[in-house]
């Protein structure tokens, strides 16, 4: 057994087999964090992704889902949702209802605007449901009384906010962060293509927020595309992932694959492929933390089904 046999499967692995001193021991389960749900054929259509986006506009439900990551060990997912669509939190907390591979939801509502209050608390009311998704226009009113009231529902509840939205995030998000200090925060899809090839730029621009203890980072936008081929060499990824790990440390990373928009860029085989061997140099504790262990302490996913097992 290689090293990699602690992160991937075997299928996986014969990807690219390494030489590593004989162990035993079981594969690493995966929690992935980031992944969409829809159904454009649905009678009401969705909002997205757009029919221009002809890889992405098609059925993409769990069931597709599981059999792809099934080499991987991906055990549980938490769906994060990109419709604006109201209703749209409660058509995927009804798919979730009896996928136990669905181990959490992260809504999509808009603090300040009107009604958040009263359906924030019918979806929290669901324990799957486990946080909001918000861009930099969400948190341009952070200090406004109706914004800051919404916020404070969710600190209340014990849930969480992912923000995204590039580089151009960072900022907001380190005032949403010191305004409301004991608020869980997840920084969607780093590293930014803004630091490709300048990890102390990354470091300049994440040393603050990094020194906030309650954010975390996702590390779900890690494969690039040169040339239009896939980049799959472990030291083009290593600086810019080294800058992460150190510093937010080993237990404030967490595994994201954002498929399928993931698809635009790599298969799934590559897109874990590329975390697991940057963490095959690691410790399997730390890679633990990474695969599954931090996304728990990030959102404090329901245990069911395969996952049950990791909160034992």
């Amino acid at each position: 057994m290689t090293r990699r046999d602690f992160l991937v499967s075997t299928a996986a692995a014969a990807l690219a087999p390494c030489a590593w001193p004989a162990v035993v021991a079981a594969p690493i389960p995966v929690i992935d964090t980031h992944t969409h749900f829809y159904d454009p054929d649905r009678p009401q259509g969705v909002p997205w992704p757009p029919k221009s986006e002809k890889l992405l506009h098609r059925t993409v439900l769990p069931s597709e889902y599981r059999k792809l990551t099934a080499p991987f060990h991906v055990v549980g997912t938490v769906i994060v949702e990109a419709s604006e669509w109201v209703e749209d939190n409660q058509w995927i907390l009804d798919l979730a209802k009896d996928d136990p591979l669905i181990v959490g939801f992260v809504g999509h509502l808009k603090p300040g605007q009107p009604g958040f209050a009263a359906n924030f608390r019918r979806f929290a009311a669901n324990p799957l449901f486990r946080g909001l998704r918000i861009r930099p226009s969400d948190m341009q009113n952070v200090g406004d009384p109706g914004f800051d009231g919404d916020l404070r529902l969710v600190v209340d509840a014990s849930l969480t906010i992912d923000t995204l939205g590039g580089a151009a995030v960072l900022a907001p998000t380190l005032k949403l962060s010191r305004t409301f200090p004991s608020l869980r925060i997840v920084v969607d899809h780093l590293p930014f293509k803004d630091w490709d090839g300048n990890p102390a730029a990354m470091r300049s621009a994440l040393v603050e927020l990094a020194a906030r203890p309650n954010v975390f980072v996702k590390v779900s936008a890690v494969v690039r595309r040169v040339d239009g081929k896939i980049i799959d060499d472990p030291a083009y990824y290593r600086p810019g992932l080294d800058v992460l790990c150190e510093l937010f440390g080993p237990n404030r990373v967490v595994f994201g694959s954002d498929w399928p928009v993931s698809n635009k860029v790599a298969p799934y085989a590559k897109v874990h492929r590329v975390v697991a061997d940057y963490f095959a140099t690691k410790t399997r504790g730390e890679a633990e933390q990474y695969f599954w262990r931090n996304s728990r302490a990030a959102y404090r996913w329901v245990p069911r089904g395969a996952a049950a097992a990791l909160a034992s």
